[in-house]
């Protein structure tokens, strides 16, 4: 790794950050966004189109993208043609390393390895050749891999396929979501070319991390591809530049260091969805210094949205209907808000509102 010999603080990396995300609001569509090398989640569901709109996107159609089950399981939209790659590039590294993204309750399953990644990429394949909902999908699978691989679930007194490995393989059994209101259904690529034989292209998902979401470490983009430090180390690039984040080693690619050196804070407001990509860096003290607020924002279950001012992680929000076709955005800044701030967030909320089909929207402050 090269040594860059730069040192920056926190504000410098926030900055460069929503610059290389495009919080600038370039005006592109979605699939130009360059968040889109990583793919931007959608959990819950809608949070992607909120995600875009913080980016400018007005129009969120976009007939190059796909909703796959990508990135440690969870729900992302991503490039239709890319999604053969990112397929192997996500795909483990080892067994073991297989054995490790699949969650403790089959044990035994995961001591298959890659073997259990396979048979449940390949029951996807041969079961879903047509739309499906995602229960019967989940029947159809959990028939079709070996026992080790289900578990009996005392609620439906029957036997399911892991719910970990099963949504980590969707992607490389050929798969897609189309989700309509709160149900989900599973449908299949086109033209798909199968699963995976090996990992392949990870390195590439290594780089585009670094370059959304740098100076970051091993541990952070392992974190990030649900995998761990050691795993990711035979695929982790040559050639990184060092550079010090508060007196933290880091790396970044050295075309990205004139980037970090001179980026601006980005000014005004912005409402951060739950998952947006800058939340998603692994390095949350970065992100958000202070422990009790980082676990206002991230919690176990139901997150909120970030308040972002001059591009720096300021509060929470979070968004209700309030009637039919009505909004009720509620603000929970973390300190006083100036008055410009104030008034920014009118204009934001009137994004969100839009971003959800709202025609009204009520917007709240709560007393810091």
């Amino acid at each position: 790794m090269a040594g860059g010999g730069a040192e920056v603080d926190r504000e410098r990396v926030l900055a460069y950050r929503a610059t290389a995300q495009e919080l600038h609001r370039p005006g592109r569509r979605p699939a130009d966004l360059a968040v889109l090398e990583l793919g931007v989640q959608d959990t819950p569901y809608g949070s992607a189109r909120l995600a875009l709109a913080a980016r400018g996107v007005t129009a969120p159609v976009d007939d190059r993208v796909e909703l796959v089950w990508s990135l440690r399981g969870a729900p992302h939209l991503h490039r239709r043609a890319e999604l053969p790659a990112l397929a192997a590039a996500i795909w483990p590294l080892s067994d073991a390393d297989a054995a490790r993204r699949i969650a403790g309750q089959i044990r035994a399953g995961a001591g298959l390895g890659l073997a259990a990644f396979t048979a449940a990429a390949t029951a996807f394949a041969e079961m879903v050749t047509a739309p499906m909902a995602k229960g019967a999908a989940s029947r159809a699978v959990s028939q079709r891999v070996p026992p080790e691989l289900t578990y009996d679930c005392r609620a439906c007194d029957a036997r399911h396929i892991s719910g970990s490995l099963f949504q980590q393989a969707g992607l490389a059994g050929g798969v897609r979501l189309e989700v309509a209101g709160r149900s989900a259904a599973l449908a299949p690529l086109p033209g798909w070319p199968g699963p995976p034989a090996r990992a392949d292209g990870t390195t590439a998902v290594v780089l585009a991390y670094l370059r959304l979401l740098g100076p970051a470490t091993p541990a952070d983009v392992a974190g990030f591809l649900g995998t761990t430090a050691t795993a990711l180390r035979p695929v982790w690039p040559d050639g990184l530049a060092e550079v010090r984040v508060d007196g933290r080693r880091a790396w970044l690619p050295p075309e990205r260091l004139d980037a970090l050196r001179t980026a601006e804070p980005l000014p005004g407001v912005r409402l951060l969805p739950p998952g947006d990509p800058f939340l998603q860096a692994r390095d949350r003290a970065v992100l958000v210094p202070e422990k009790a607020r980082q676990a206002q924002l991230w919690r176990i279950l139901g997150n909120p949205g970030a308040l972002l001012v001059d591009g720096d992680v300021a509060g929470t929000w979070r968004a209700k209907q309030a009637g039919r076709g009505a909004l009720e955005l509620t603000v929970a800044p973390f300190g006083a808000l100036p008055a410009r701030v104030r008034r920014d967030l009118d204009v934001e909320a009137a994004v969100v509102a839009a971003a959800r089909q709202a025609t009204d929207v009520h917007l709240r402050v709560e007393p810091a």
